[in-house]
């Protein structure tokens, strides 16, 4: 079993029954494998959600590379309009609320760091840029809960009145 799978797997059991259910044995019987397939890929708890959090950093790393805007706030509006209309936005919430230990959650904590930095260098108006920035923070979190909530027109207006700003 590949490890994408056994993430999805842990992710689905976090969305289903919540992180008191996230434990090596149910991620496992979930994903179909034994345990001591899940542990070659995935030596403890800590490890399986620091893979996680890893891998939600990456999706929109890449999100935001194949953005076609042109400025860094434009790609992370795309990005994470991209992100609640295929519903990967949903892993945020749980994976993130899966762990208490800040040490996990360092990687996420520096990722939002260096995506909300780097805009400062590059927008011309760096206050509407951030009031964009932290729109897309709150998108993503009510969408993380309700994923129905907004409709494609709901997200074509948003995205409209956003890049007006900008």
């Amino acid at each position: 079993m590949r490890r994408d799978e056994l993430l999805d797997a842990a992710e689905e059991l976090l969305c289903d029954q919540g992180s008191a259910a996230l434990t090596l044995a149910a991620v496992a019987d979930r994903a179909g494998v034994s345990k001591g397939g899940l542990l070659y890929h995935f030596s403890s708890k800590e490890a399986l959600i620091k893979g996680m959090v890893e891998r939600l950093i990456g999706d929109f790393d890449d999100l935001m590379a194949a953005q076609p805007h042109d400025t860094y706030t434009k790609r992370y509006l795309g990005a994470t309009l991209a992100a609640v209309r295929s519903g990967r936005l949903r892993r945020w919430a749980v994976v993130t609320g899966a762990s208490g230990n800040l040490f996990l959650l360092a990687p996420l904590r520096d990722a939002m760091t260096r995506w909300h930095r780097e805009a400062l260098a590059e927008e011309a108006d760096p206050v509407a840029s951030q009031i964009v920035r932290l729109a897309c923070e709150g998108l993503w979190d009510v969408a993380s809960h309700d994923p129905g909530l907004h409709s494609e027109s709901d997200l074509v207006a948003l995205e409209a009145r956003l890049l007006a700003l900008l």
